[in-house]
């Protein structure tokens, strides 16, 4: 198969300068986990249901709605349907100041976890979906290879962070039989220069760690490992089918030794079930001896969609909790800031008790050269560099 010019990061005067809001928030992105994902509205589901002709016809699907709606259903288990979703591209342009970074990478649509809480189940909403379907309902990515390929190849992309992750996890079941990650990956470690993050709440991304390992060696890259909790029963009910806490914190022990960078993503923290100082002490504690060079955390956030599923599980799991949520979150998607700004301190004091960093270092720029440019060499056109 072609390959695409290699990539190499550019110089810092060719990084692209924006202001950036005052960051108050704990997370490795903070405004990316308060604000959203970046995934794009138009970038689905089984055909829905056929309209009662007797009523009012439904509105023409568009964008990912319509993309959706024409996937092919390729496996259905575990009480769960897979389709494959046709995309126009594979890396998703992010043009919010909200987020440190501007280039995401979701290989899938729909999360099979099926966390509580999650947030990010609005973006199925995209697809004419209920928030519930979000881990019902997994769409995964067609011809991702190919398509991560040509997007590497964008000028665009020179100087940027491009993060894999942000909306559903990567190394979800559906990876282990489509793959859609490990191929993006692959075409990754075709080119350097680039600067990476991946987030996961799963072990599986010990499957890919020659991987990560070749793509470490030419370019800048970090994994988030996310654990909100180390009590494996509260986990179970919070994370239904992420892989167990201590196997998280395993793999990012094994990471380490494989000379991966690697911290832990401690979020969210939920109050009433996660925010003990006990609990977030041994959460961290084990974050520094797994191997963990930063912890980052961050506050239950809500979006409606999310507390639509999310308020229900608490009425029936933890009654007494229920009014607290249900006052926090009901009309407002963050919990108070005084509590923000408590369980901040409260975290800040526990990475300077165990001596972790907040996040990773910046990678020290690498040289860069445009591939464009590198053509016009070959053929002999001379070019000003932009």
């Amino acid at each position: 198969m072609a390959t695409s010019p290699i990539l190499r990061s550019d110089p810092p005067t060719l990084r692209r300068s924006r202001t950036r809001s005052e960051q108050t928030s704990l997370t490795l992105f903070p405004t990316a986990a308060r604000h959203g994902n970046c995934e794009s509205a138009n970038g689905a589901s089984a055909p829905p249901p056929v309209p009662d002709r007797s009523e009012k016809p439904a509105p023409e699907l568009v964008g990912i709605a319509r993309l959706a709606a024409s996937s092919l259903r390729a496996d259905a288990k575990r009480g769960t349907e897979y389709f494959l979703l046709p995309v126009r591209s594979i890396l998703n342009y992010c043009d919010s100041d909200r987020v440190p970074f501007r280039w995401t990478v979701n290989p899938y649509r729909g999360c099979e976890f099926g966390c509580k809480y999650c947030y990010a189940r609005y973006t199925h909403e995209y697809m004419e979906l209920d928030g519930s379907e979000f881990e019902k309902k997994i769409y995964v990515k067609k011809d991702a290879g190919p398509l991560a390929a040509r997007d590497l190849a964008s000028e665009d992309i020179f100087g940027e962070h491009i993060a894999i992750g942000t909306a559903t996890d990567p190394y979800q079941p559906a990876e282990r039989e489509y793959g859609a990650t490990r191929t993006i990956l692959e075409k990754i470690a075709e080119r350097e220069g680039l600067s990476l993050s991946i987030t996961t709440k799963s072990n599986l991304v010990l499957r890919d760690v020659d991987l990560i390992k070749r793509i470490a060696s030419r370019s800048a890259i970090t994994i988030n490992m996310t654990v909100t909790t180390v009590r494996t029963r509260l986990a179970r009910l919070l994370e239904p089918r992420a892989p167990r806490p201590d196997l998280r914190l395993a793999a990012v022990q094994k990471l380490r030794e494989a000379g991966i960078a690697v911290g832990v993503n401690a979020m969210p923290v939920l109050p009433g079930l996660t925010d003990d100082e006990k609990d977030l002490d041994a959460l961290v504690r084990a974050a520094r001896n797994s191997g963990a060079q930063w912890l980052a955390a961050n506050v239950l956030f809500l979006m409606p969609s999310s507390f639509k599923q999310f308020l229900p599980f608490i009425e029936q799991k933890y009654p007494k909790l229920a009014a607290r949520y249900h006052a926090w979150y009901a009309r407002n998607a963050y919990a108070p800031e005084s509590y923000r700004k408590e369980i901040a301190a409260l975290v800040d004091s526990l990475r300077r008790k165990y001596g972790l960093s907040s996040r990773p270092q910046a990678p020290l720029a690498q040289s860069w050269q445009s591939p464009q440019l590198e053509l016009a060499w070959k053929t002999g056109e001379q070019r000003c560099p932009a």
